[in-house]
């Protein structure tokens, strides 16, 4: 039988200090080890990279025009994103538009490497 995943609430940013200042707690390793798995997919990082780029939100479809994949993949790929709170999701009538978070990316960032950003 497949060992079951721990849950994690990653609606909010990863909050925790930063992996240099010392050896962190299981927990906190748990959540940024998350998400850094959602990224550690080629198109989740150029998906990533589209929407950040993007002024507007995007929909699966626009998605995956650009980056060559098919909408349901593309559609898979969004909810892994998703769940890891890097990006979030809108309903607008029969279309679902998606924009970055960038501060959930920022935090990240900033939890790897709190001198990256200054």
């Amino acid at each position: 039988m497949p060992k079951s995943l721990p849950l994690v609430d990653m609606s909010a940013p990863v909050c925790c200090a930063p992996v240099a200042a010392g050896p962190i707690d299981d927990a906190d390793a748990l959540e940024v080890a998350l998400r850094l798995k959602a990224l550690a997919d080629p198109a989740r990082v150029k998906l990533m990279s589209l929407l950040l780029t993007t002024a507007t939100e995007a929909t699966t479809g626009d998605l995956a025009a650009v980056v060559g994949l098919s909408e349901s993949t593309v559609s898979h790929h969004v909810g892994q994103l998703r769940t890891a709170g890097l990006i979030e999701s809108e309903r607008h009538g029969m279309n679902v538009h998606h924009r970055a978070r960038r501060e959930a990316l920022s935090a990240l960032c900033v939890v790897l490497d709190p001198n990256c950003c200054t």
